[in-house]
């Protein structure tokens, strides 16, 4: 061999080529990481957002499961309400035997309903909760406290943890002190003695 000879490194490169490219590819490689740190960047949010729609995706499943009974529920309501109802109003002219055929079919259709989660709102003598309580009237009460629930007009419901029919109650509230009318009692009288 001579001196004419490039000097060859072990991947076969003359080392003068390999100079030449280690500057271009400097300026390549800073390129090349910056297109790949994007592309990284791109994959981890597209990656990040895919996990996401996944999990938003499972949740809306598991809702429409857990409520999938919701609307057959609603429609059964009005007819565990006339029941309810057929029993109040029972009499003692009334055959028992109806009565209690009445009572069976109801406890059977309540267990029924319970089994798929279905549950009655308890409103009376409780207090208040306007995200499960509709208040219909205001009943002036010194006997209880202020906004407790002092009539059920209609039950509510709930399909486990969602209120699917609020409770139509009245609320009891403090009465309103007479003090108008005594003033006005005793402005009469002193308008009389003066007199």
């Amino acid at each position: 061999m001579g001196d004419d000879q490039p000097i060859v490194d072990k991947e076969g490169n003359a080392s003068g080529e390999t100079e030449v490219a280690g500057a271009l590819s400097a300026d390549a490689a800073d390129r090349i990481s910056a297109e790949l740190q994007e592309s990284t960047d791109k994959y981890l949010r597209l990656y990040a957002d895919f996990e996401n729609y996944k999990k938003r995706v499972s949740k809306d499943k598991e809702d429409l499961i857990k409520y999938a009974n919701e609307n057959l529920m609603q429609e059964l309501l009005p007819a565990v309400d006339h029941l309810e109802m057929a029993l109040r109003h029972v009499s003692d002219k009334v055959n028992t035997g109806l009565a209690q055929g009445v009572e069976i079919t109801l406890k059977e259709l309540k267990k029924t309903l319970q089994k798929f989660g279905l549950t009655e709102i308890e409103a009376e003598g409780r207090s208040f909760d306007p995200m499960v309580h509709h208040a219909m009237a205001q009943v002036e009460r010194d006997d209880i406290d202020e906004n407790m629930v002092v009539e059920e007009y209609r039950k509510g419901y709930m399909l486990k943890d969602k209120v699917i029919r609020a409770a139509l109650v009245a609320v009891s509230k403090k009465p309103v002190k007479e003090e108008k009318s005594e003033r006005a009692e005793l402005q009469i009288n002193m308008k009389e003695e003066e007199s």
